[in-house]
């Protein structure tokens, strides 16, 4: 929602120029503050900065070409959900990790709910916005899955602070060539940016990389699953949205499922 508000009144790469610019600020500070440990070496830093290329830059910057082309957050919500199943396969390719049959029954489950919460909303905006959608969930699954390869251990502000620079200097360069850029300052854009760089790129993306660090790549992802719940939930507190039955369902499907991907076994199916 704050990214739809936000693209109101700004054109996306200025948006996200802005977000990560702050963001990195923030991080560089308490890194500073606190005195935490960067990385040792050159390796160590083109490991963070591919990372965080691929899970903050790419996928940020398709999420908000595709819902500036005219892609509904609706059908975004969609693209996006199947983050879990999309890096569920590459994570037994790519990582060895072994998938169970109740984790996949999870999947499908959660997958259902999402679609029953996102149909509530539906908006068909059919356009090669479609395509952003698909690049920021291949960003977003790919930049998780070499996190957790490649940058498990690296500190939370300093390697914060990389990857929000990285990104940045990526998206400078695509501002000029992409875009007309164009701003209208309202407090709407204020506190779009304000917690889009706050809550998103410094909040939401460390309690990710704790997650991704401290478990399986696979259940970690589920958690995308609530993205679209979230959506929801805020309309109907913020903007008096009704929430239906088929909502409700849609809520309760994607809570199976999840606890279903979560569950601890004492073996593996």
């Amino acid at each position: 929602m704050a990214t739809k508000y936000g693209l109101e009144n700004i054109s996306p790469m200025a948006f996200l120029l802005v977000r990560f610019f702050i963001a990195f600020i923030l991080l560089l500070c308490i890194a500073y503050y606190l005195k935490v440990s960067w990385p040792k070496n050159i390796k160590e830093y083109i490991h963070i900065i591919i990372a965080g290329v691929l899970t903050v830059a790419v996928f940020s910057i398709g999420v908000y070409v595709s819902i500036d082309l005219g892609v509904s957050p609706s059908l975004n919500a969609l693209i996006i959900a199947l983050q879990p199943t999309f890096v569920s396969i590459l994570a037994m390719k790519l990582l060895s990790e072994r998938i169970s049959k109740r984790h996949w029954f999870g999947l499908v489950i959660g997958f259902m709910g999402v679609t029953l919460v996102v149909m509530s909303k539906f908006d068909y905006s059919y356009n090669y916005g479609i395509i952003m959608s698909i690049f920021a969930l291949a960003g977003l699954s790919f930049g998780n899955l070499y996190q957790k390869k490649y940058c498990s251990n690296m500190n939370l502000f300093s390697g914060g602070a990389i990857q929000t620079l990285a990104s940045a200097l990526l998206v400078l360069p695509l501002m000029f060539v992409y875009e007309d850029v164009r701003f209208n300052f309202k407090i709407d854009l204020v506190y779009a940016i304000l917690y889009m760089s706050v809550a998103v790129s410094i909040g939401a993306l460390s309690l990710l990389y704790i997650m991704i660090e401290k478990g399986e790549i696979s259940k970690v992802s589920s958690m995308f699953y609530l993205i679209p719940i979230y959506a929801v939930v805020m309309s109907y507190l913020f903007f008096d949205e009704d929430i239906d039955l088929r909502v409700l369902a849609g809520i309760v499907a994607v809570l199976m499922g999840m606890a279903l991907m979560n569950k601890k076994g004492k073996s593996r199916e």
